[in-house]
């Protein structure tokens, strides 16, 4: 909290001539990128599903979920600051060869994983919208996105995705307003725990859709977009600072969002005693209760998050296939190419495939409960190492946070891989 309250104090102090706000908006943009991992349609099914079984009760998980993101994005987003490195490069450097492959590899699947669900995603609300079937939808979408990626530079990207999640949180705003949401209930669900009966796997389930591997990479690398000088101390020290403002502000956009999603179901769905587990579901059942207008929105937003979260984990394949080569993410580079390649195309074979689509997605949940684990630990284990980090490692008790975590991450994964297996 002190550390904290001193950044906003010399963020304060700092530029004078210029007014601290819109000095802040000039480094926004990274943390909202990483944000769409945070809204993506995996979120959509376990927020819609929490609140429709346990209404408002789990929206403190949402809140813990949102810190430990923060935690974990924040020292991603170091390690990218500090050496110049994504995590992905700095795996290939800094870990033995042949673990570093290991690790990579499993990485690369993630990715592959994560694409998965993000087009289904897409496709899910293409369907919703056009009645488009889902693999022509899916096989639309990647085609945009390929476009997309492979024709836009970074910065036009980053002004997409900020456009989107905009639009995403508008939605929402809007769904909101139209029921009737129990605010002081909701109050205190943010802040108190309570764990209803047989509510614990989808407590993990909303966990585990929270921190994703794809993001701890995607962030590493994209934080260093703004092209900062790393070799000047005070100029790394600011951009610390403004990185953690960044990360702050949209992971609380995320934790809005997402709060939302749980707010509209829970004031819709559980108070008719409606249990939804599919996003087709919520989008039919919320006509007769609050009107056709609120279920093509929600369509909508879902369409938005779907797209954003597939550019973002397409991008997160590439830097993560270059970082196996010890290159950082140039989409004019052949082997960033071939990592968004790889990880879409194979998203796309995979939802052509397996005909339920309930069934990729339980498939794509259980990869990355798999990978996840191995992710956290070897970003803790690059962040607190003095060779990587010389003067910049976790100090004991940030590291030691950052361990804890990571262990209360690998539990609930493990937990829900069993519980999904069986």
């Amino acid at each position: 909290m002190k550390k904290l309250v001193k950044i906003i104090e010399d963020f304060v102090k700092e530029d004078r001539n210029v007014v601290p706000f819109v000095n802040f908006l000039r480094y926004v943009g990274p943390g909202i990128l990483v944000t769409v991992g945070f809204i993506d349609p995996g979120n959509w099914a376990t927020n819609v599903s929490a609140g429709s079984m346990y209404g408002y009760k789990l929206l403190w998980v949402i809140t813990l979920s949102t810190v430990m993101l923060i935690i974990l994005q924040h020292n991603a987003a170091h390690l990218g600051i500090v050496t110049g490195y994504c995590l992905s490069e700095a795996t290939s450097i800094f870990i033995n060869n042949k673990l570093s492959k290991i690790i990579l590899t499993s990485a690369v699947i993630a990715s592959i994983s994560t694409s998965t669900a993000e087009l289904l995603g897409t496709a899910i609300a293409l369907n919703m919208l056009f009645k488009i079937p889902i693999k022509i939808g899916a096989a639309l979408s990647a085609l945009v996105i390929f476009f997309v990626l492979y024709s836009n530079s970074y910065k036009r990207l980053e002004k997409i995705i900020i456009g989107f999640v905009s639009l995403i949180g508008l939605s929402f705003l809007f769904e909101v307003y139209l029921v009737n949401v129990n605010w002081r209930t909701a109050a205190l669900s943010w802040v108190i725990p309570v764990i209803p009966h047989n509510s614990i796997v989808i407590i993990m389930s909303v966990l585990g859709a929270v921190v994703m591997p794809h993001n701890l990479f995607l962030h590493s690398e994209i934080i260093q977009s703004r092209q900062w000088n790393l070799q000047d101390e005070s100029v790394v020290k600011k951009q610390l600072k403004y990185e953690f403002l960044d990360t702050l502000f949209s992971m609380l956009i995320g934790w809005a969002i997402n709060s939302a999603m749980v707010l509209l179901s829970a004031a819709t769905f559980y108070e008719k005693g409606i249990v939804v587990d599919r996003l087709e579901q919520a989008g039919e059942l919320l006509k007769p209760i609050v009107g056709s207008g609120a279920s093509i929105v929600f369509a909508i937003a879902l369409l938005f998050s779907g797209f954003s979260s597939t550019v973002t984990s397409g991008m997160a394949g590439g830097s993560i296939f270059a970082g196996i080569f010890k290159e950082p993410y140039n989409i004019k580079d052949k082997h960033t190419r071939a990592g968004i390649f790889i990880s879409l195309i194979t998203a796309l074979v995979v939802i052509f495939l397996v005909k339920d689509s309930f069934r990729v997605l339980i498939l794509s949940q259980m990869i990355l409960s798999i990978q996840l684990p191995i992710t956290v630990f070897t970003q803790v284990y690059l962040t607190s190492s003095k060779r990587v980090m010389k003067g910049y490692a976790n100090e004991k008790f940030s590291k030691a946070i950052l361990i804890f975590l990571a262990i209360i991450i690998t539990v609930l994964n493990v937990k829900l891989l069993i519980d999904t297996i069986l």
